[in-house]
């Protein structure tokens, strides 16, 4: 079936067709995931990565940064696809309810900081311009301005009423850790370390502010 060698549907019985599609699509996915880690992979993907075709990071200061597609873990049915931002090493939810529905093993863990490690040239800065050859049309950044503005609308509307700690709230955020077939990206790491001590500090900061009546 994968490589449609088949001479007839009528070879497969019935009883077995839907497992035998559902397997299909699995071994699919994976060779996928391994396939865009090769060179050849890499190349396409930088491709689409240039053309936006995955979308751009929603934050204002991230500037309409492209995302690159990412999973949370290499084992299947336990977490759908992720799109990952370079700029604020954050992560988001496809928009769309299909991609949405993608099962992220089938681009793997490592893919996006692989693609960074071939092409260092395309990691973007932290502040500033975005880099060249990837600037977005001013199509799209309306269209992201539009966005942030009803996200914004929404977030405040599901807000009314509700009341909670700001240190509480920060403590729950969950901290996504790039990693390269399991391991840690090292520069990465030591990065996150020093942001994890800053953020400490604010969250104590803030629990302290809260005591005092302040907030």
């Amino acid at each position: 079936m994968i490589t449609d060698n088949l001479e007839s549907d009528e070879e497969i019985q019935d009883d077995l067709r839907g497992n035998l599609d559902l397997q299909a699509r699995l071994l699919y996915g994976l060779i996928h995931a391994r396939w865009i880690v090769t060179a050849r992979g890499l190349a396409k993907m930088l491709e689409k990565y240039k053309r936006a075709d995955f979308g751009r990071c929603p934050r204002v200061l991230c500037q309409s940064q492209p995302l690159l597609p990412v999973g949370l873990t290499d084992v299947p049915y336990e977490k759908s696809v992720k799109l990952y931002c370079g700029r604020c090493e954050d992560i988001y939810s496809p928009k769309s309810s299909r991609h949405g529905s993608i099962d992220g093993a089938y681009f793997g863990t490592s893919f996006p900081h692989l693609l960074f490690l071939v092409y260092p040239n395309l990691i973007p800065p932290k502040s500033g311009p975005a880099e060249f050859g990837l600037n977005p049309r001013a199509s799209d950044l309306e269209g992201g301005r539009r966005r942030r503005i009803r996200d914004e609308q929404e977030a405040q509307s599901e807000g009314v009423g509700e009341a909670g700690s700001t240190a509480a709230v920060a403590l729950k955020a969950d901290r996504y850790r790039p990693r390269i077939f399991g391991f840690q990206v090292n520069e990465v790491a030591k990065l996150q370390r020093w942001q994890e001590a800053v953020r400490d500090k604010q969250i104590a900061r803030l629990e302290e502010l809260e005591a005092n009546g302040a907030m």
